[in-house]
């Protein structure tokens, strides 16, 4: 029996797309706290997992402990962050402070922990509503 050129480009073609799913499922990481995150690299698991937590505030509504001086260096970031089961950790960031970090309401960094801080290789932000200051209006409505 003979192979057919057109089966045989969709035989690879399947082949390479179980491939992409394969490696992309290895890249996954899982939602932990930061004491899950402590015992994974305690067990010597490097893979990256996902936090998320608040930003600690004080009472004048500056953020505890970050520290960010692009004049020293630009590609240093450090805070502080509370996980969901209310843990403080800091967090070490190798890239520029992100617009509008400190109006975040929610952060989540992805990356593992080293030498007993985090190290995170991104920082995604969940930032306040556009909508909370005043009141939506609708096409129409008139104000009072």
């Amino acid at each position: 029996m003979k192979v057919k050129p057109l089966h045989l480009a969709g035989l690879l073609a399947i082949a390479v797309g179980i491939a992409v799913i394969i490696s992309t499922t290895g890249d996954a990481s899982s939602y932990v706290c930061f004491s899950e995150a402590k015992a994974l690299a305690k067990d010597g698991d490097d893979d990256k997992v996902h936090v998320v937590g608040q930003l600690p505030k004080t009472a004048s509504g500056e953020i505890e402990g970050m520290q960010y001086d692009p004049t020293l260096d630009p590609n240093y970031f450090r805070f502080l962050l509370v996980d969901e089961k209310k843990e403080k950790q800091e967090v070490i960031y190798y890239k520029p402070k992100p617009a509008d970090f400190e109006r975040s309401e929610k952060v989540v960094v992805v990356g593992a922990m080293k030498n007993g801080r985090f190290e995170a290789d991104k920082i995604l932000m969940k930032c306040p509503s556009k909508y909370q200051e005043g009141e939506v209006k609708t096409e129409g409505e008139k104000g009072t």
